[in-house]
């Protein structure tokens, strides 16, 4: 027996007993929009003052909405987002890291501050942002207190990084 539903409905048929998958639309979450970047090099920055992270690699980039470190979504709706800063300091003297997703050139969101007077520690930050698919974009800022910090890369696989994809069109 072969039962077929409506294809408007979201689900193409029902055969034999077996779920077919439903076509999920263009620009919808399943096939809208994602990425994910990181830092290729060390970024020097200045003591307690919040500073765009340069992402020189992408990853993947699902949509082509991925530019200069900066996420600008073809798509309306609502985006996750996850990011991960890594504050170092030659002088091993790191008191504090932040990490923060910032909307439109103005924070949204930031991570707690971890402190640890160490060289070296990540710190990680999430949202979900609405953006409006025309010029609406987000970026990843750190805030390091130190001597000399910088952003770290690091070959082994620490680097900083930023992720996001479609969670919900509008």
């Amino acid at each position: 027996m072969t039962v077929v539903i409506d294809g408007t409905t979201g689900i193409d048929a029902i055969q034999n007993g077996t779920v077919s998958q439903p076509k999920v639309a263009s620009g919808v979450a399943g096939t809208g929009p994602a990425f994910m970047a990181e830092s290729t090099v060390d970024q020097s920055v200045t003591s307690a003052t919040w500073t765009k992270v340069t992402l020189g690699n992408e990853i993947f980039d699902t949509d082509s909405c991925f530019s200069s470190s900066r996420f600008t979504p073809t798509v309306a709706g609502y985006y996750q987002f996850n990011g991960v800063v890594r504050g170092v300091s030659a002088s091993n003297n790191v008191t504090g890291v932040n990490a923060g997703l910032y909307k439109n050139g103005t924070v949204y969101t930031v991570s707690s501050t971890l402190s640890g007077g160490i060289s070296g520690f990540p710190t990680c930050v999430s949202g979900l942002i609405y953006l409006n698919g025309s010029t609406d974009y987000v970026e990843l800022y750190g805030f390091v207190t130190a001597t000399s910090p910088s952003f770290d890369y690091n070959s082994a696989g620490v680097a900083c990084q930023l992720s996001g994809c479609l969670v919900r069109s509008a």
